[in-house]
């Protein structure tokens, strides 16, 4: 009997890591396809940034700079020097088609800044009239496909993998808040080496100007900033490594509630079998409730690694994530700190409730291909 109980119990724990890193695979990657739209909005207009403005404004004041310099020394010198000198000068000199360019493509960046601080209409509409049409909301949806497949995957691995060792060590199946908060926060650390380069590859396609590809971006990282260029904002997961914790934690609790007071009502009407599986309605309302929990805490510093991913990308020297987050606060407040939480609130609720809707349909899929069989097979004694 107590082979038998070792057997089933190391059989349990290998079928509770399968599924949950099948479904959760499945469940990312549908997610993700789905509401990809609402990604690249929440990505580019967490970038927009007044900074970038400021920068921006500071390289147009040194190009003017520069072209009135040009335009002196023709104006100055043009009366001692030979015709072709004349006219070499002449062709240094921005022409008054390159200068119109320019004044055009400043004014379109200051429309975008000023969009993103309306919302997320008005920002995918002007999207849709100067980038041709639906085409760049779905620019790197593949990429993002992966990543966050991968993510789901390693994440649900290394958190089950982890649930399952607590419970072996310390005998306690029932998992409190704060140890469920501790073993979402190193399952979130486990999977960061592999998919933080990913989806600093997502991000640069998703606010690449230039319409580059996914292969042509990396080889720019790789080159100007080596192996540490798919690292950056890095430094904002001690904090960011909560989101999933926290997102996870509050989805898991709850559904043992429900699991608990749906028990509860099968033994007062006498019922003997109970589904411990949420229903799809149940898993992907859950699934909405605990990401904008874990939003709501978290979104600051989600921005500050987008911004550093993308604005500061390739800044010589990169401020810290508190002095990105108090340069927001103080330029916008408190919305811009959140600037961009309307897509990121629409796309993330709807995007959790339907990987976990899906994940727990998965999940009974998967465990009754796994140990369908070995369900029917009662225990050695029992009647």
């Amino acid at each position: 009997l107590q082979h038998y109980s070792t057997t089933s119990t190391t059989a349990t724990m290998s079928e509770s890591v399968a599924s949950e890193v099948v479904s959760a695979m499945v469940g990312g990657m549908f997610s993700a396809s789905a509401l990809y739209p609402l990604e690249v909005l929440k990505t580019r207009m967490q970038a927009e940034t007044k900074a970038t403005k400021q920068a921006t404004n500071d390289g147009s004041a040194e190009t003017n700079e520069s072209h009135q310099s040009n335009a002196t020394i023709v104006e100055n010198g043009g009366r001692s020097q030979h015709d072709e000198d004349v006219l070499t000068d002449t062709m240094q000199t921005p022409t008054q088609k390159e200068k119109q360019k320019q004044k055009q493509k400043q004014t379109l960046k200051e429309a975008y800044q000023h969009a993103a601080s309306e919302g997320m209409t008005s920002y995918a509409k002007l999207m849709f009239e100067n980038e041709g049409g639906i085409t760049p909301f779905y620019s790197g949806v593949v990429t993002s496909a992966i990543q966050s497949a991968t993510e789901k995957a390693l994440y649900f691995f290394a958190y089950t993998f982890l649930k399952n060792g607590y419970v072996d060590i310390t005998g306690i199946n029932n998992i409190g808040t704060a140890s469920n908060l501790v073993l979402g926060c190193m399952a979130e650390w486990a999977h960061l080496p592999v998919t933080l380069p990913i989806d600093c590859v997502t991000t640069a396609i998703q606010t690449d100007d230039k319409n580059r590809g996914a292969f042509v971006l990396m080889a720019n990282i790789l080159s100007e900033k080596g192996i540490g260029g798919f690292y950056k904002g890095i430094q904002a997961y001690t904090v960011l490594c909560l989101k999933p914790a926290i997102q996870y934690t509050v989805y898991e609790q709850v559904k043992k509630i429900v699991i608990t007071a749906r028990r509860v009502q099968a033994k007062t009407h006498g019922q003997r079998d109970v589904d411990d599986t949420l229903s799809a309605a149940e898993a992907f309302f859950l699934g909405m409730v605990a990401r904008i929990v874990a939003t709501m805490l978290t979104y600051p510093y989600l921005r500050a690694k987008v911004m550093l991913q993308s604005t500061y990308g390739n800044a010589k020297v990169k401020p810290t994530i508190p002095q990105m987050i108090v340069e927001q606060f103080s330029h916008g407040g408190v919305w811009g700190l959140y600037q961009g939480i309307g897509p990121e609130l629409t796309r993330g609720v709807f995007s959790a409730a339907l990987m976990m809707m899906v994940k727990e349909r998965i999940g009974v899929v998967v465990r009754a291909l796994i140990d369908g069989p070995a369900r029917e097979r009662p225990m050695p004694g029992a009647e």
